[in-house]
């Protein structure tokens, strides 16, 4: 496998992943009523695992994690699409770390998190089509 440090940045991301991408699901969801991009980031949120989710488990150490709280840029949203955009930023960054550090364990979890990442990106470029359209 891979030693517990390494772990710990793995499950760190994974959650950032899978938190970042709901936040847009669920925009694209309840806001813009979009089915087609909300199932597509459903699917993506449930492709973003590692078989070795227990082992990465039990590496998490979130009271001693030294950037806990959080910079006066997270707290910072001035509309809906400022939340988009960081939750968007955030997933695609932690699909990233993942792909990197996943080679460590798996070719194949590593080649999912890049197909995670790209279609992000896709994703991405979908909202700004759609807010443009709605001005």
């Amino acid at each position: 496998m891979t030693d517990k440090k390494n772990l710990r940045i793995i499950d760190a991301n994974l959650n950032r992943l899978r938190e970042g991408i709901r936040v847009v699901e669920d925009i694209f969801r309840y806001v813009y009523d979009d089915k087609p991009i909300a199932s597509k980031l459903k699917s993506l949120r449930h492709l973003a695992r590692i078989d070795e989710y227990t082992t990465i488990l039990s590496t998490r150490d979130v009271e001693n994690d030294v950037l806990r709280e959080s910079i006066k840029s997270e707290q910072n949203r001035t509309d809906l699409f400022s939340i988009l955009i960081a939750n968007f930023k955030r997933a695609q960054e932690s699909a990233r770390v993942l792909e990197e550090l996943s080679k460590l364990i798996s070719i194949k979890a590593s080649e999912n998190f890049k197909y995670i990442r790209y279609e992000l990106y896709s994703l991405e470029t979908a909202l700004t089509k759609i807010t443009s359209n709605s001005k």
